[in-house]
């Protein structure tokens, strides 16, 4: 079982788009991948057509019911499972605060779920705020994965995060292995060119050899409620996320 937070300190870097099409990717192989949307906006589930018609039928139904995740996944049109956020996930730092079992209760979960099917993947969407959500999912996951889109803002949430984990490793007494994935890369622009090579400075070997290219059907295929390899099996973007999966198996991320 591999755990995996997609998290980045600034919306709207690909995080939805990167857990979507990394999951289908390891579906197409016969793996076995659960999305688990850690963001309120939902949007993770919207775009593989799935949503919670109550609260407790999402994940916050594992904060407030202590439901297991296993009774929360949903299978898409698609076949990749996913489980579903809703809008009350927002409450949950209010309602529950920041001890140490509220912070790892997915964690908990999670390895409840390993002691009954070892075989899957689980791959977290989280929200671009430091909060018991995020968190929860730092505790629980093997990896982080930081997409940065090809701009400075995006790169400045990014060496925010570094800062999170570095502070966080005191706690979980390990460093929390990371990839930073350069996404929207256009080898065209000037900037693109920059960021990388800021990332390569900053971040050395975490730094994903893998980019995802700016891509017009990654963009289109959320309208329609398909990943990438439903919606144009053929294109670049298709090509990237499954040799984003080669290098992640390759490297031992993915097992």
């Amino acid at each position: 079982m591999t755990v995996i937070a997609v998290f980045n300190q600034k919306g709207g870097v690909g995080k939805t788009t990167t857990v979507l099409n990394l999951a289908a990717a390891l579906a197409r192989r016969g793996r076995q991948p659960v999305g688990i949307d850690l963001d309120p906006q939902a949007q993770l589930g919207a775009v593989m057509g799935i949503t919670a018609q109550t609260s407790d039928d999402s994940v916050y139904g594992l904060f407030q019911r202590n439901r297991s995740l296993g009774e929360l996944i949903r299978k898409s049109a698609s076949g990749v499972n996913v489980i579903p956020s809703h809008i009350e996930l927002s409450k949950v730092d209010a309602l529950h605060g920041k001890s140490y079992n509220v912070i790892n209760k997915l964690n908990t979960s999670l390895l409840a779920e390993k002691a009954a099917i070892a075989d899957r993947h689980w791959i977290i969407d989280c929200s671009p705020l430091v909060s018991v959500l995020s968190l929860n999912a730092i505790f629980a996951c093997d990896c982080v994965i930081v997409p940065i889109s090809a701009d400075h803002l995006s790169m400045s949430g990014a060496m925010q995060i570094r800062k999170t984990l570095h502070a966080l490793e005191q706690v979980l007494k390990r460093r929390v292995s990371r990839r930073y994935l350069l996404t929207r890369y256009d080898a065209r622009r000037s900037m693109a060119k920059d960021i990388l090579g800021m990332a390569q400075t900053e971040f050395g070997a975490d730094v994903c050899r893998t980019y995802i290219s700016e891509n017009v059907s990654l963009a289109e295929s959320p309208s329609v409620k398909k990943n990438i390899f439903e919606y144009a099996p053929s294109s670049r973007g298709a090509q990237d996320y499954d040799a984003l999966l080669n290098e992640l198996m390759v490297d031992g991320v993915i097992k």
